[in-house]
């Protein structure tokens, strides 16, 4: 007695499916929502392009600046000397932030030339205490008034005895 099952409709299957993978899509864009928040509690917000981060420094050095009482604006005195300093502040920033705004990726660019060059420097540093800072078998040899081969040497001090 075998009980004849009817064969499985094509189009509720594959509707199934879909709702299985909409189903699984969602709860992934759930969790990932969720990692977001938690990490943005934990860290605060991520920084922003480097177009944004500069209109923030820009700010923010514009309020510090504008709050200095300075003796360095001669015979201004309170009121009048801050009025000087904000009209200064807000020249500069009407200066800076249409540069910023028409260029935004220019920013973005740079930042990524300066952690290179900031890579670059590193390297070349590193490489240079290692030098300093090895020990040879013969200490004679290190000794920059030995070199008579044009090799590295940047005078008297270069030796760094750790010891």
């Amino acid at each position: 007695m075998s009980e004849e099952r009817p064969a499985p409709d094509p189009v509720e299957e594959q509707q199934a499916r879909a709702t299985d993978a909409d189903a699984w899509a969602t709860a992934c864009a759930e969790d990932l929502a969720a990692e977001q928040a938690r990490r943005r509690a934990e860290h605060g917000a991520p920084p922003g392009s480097a177009a944004e981060e500069l209109k923030k420094l820009v700010d923010t050095v514009a309020e510090k600046l504008s709050g200095l009482q300075s003796p360095l604006l001669g015979g201004l005195a309170g009121p009048a000397a801050q009025q000087v300093v904000r009209q200064v502040v807000q020249q500069a920033k009407a200066a800076v932030e249409p540069v910023i705004d028409r260029n935004p990726d220019v920013f973005g660019h740079l930042a990524a030339a300066g952690g290179e060059l900031l890579a670059a420097y590193r390297s070349a540093v590193q490489a240079q205490e290692r030098r300093w800072t090895a020990r040879t078998a013969d200490p004679a040899a290190d000794r920059p008034d030995d070199r008579r081969d044009g090799g590295e040497g940047t005078g008297p001090g270069e030796r760094i005895d750790l010891d």
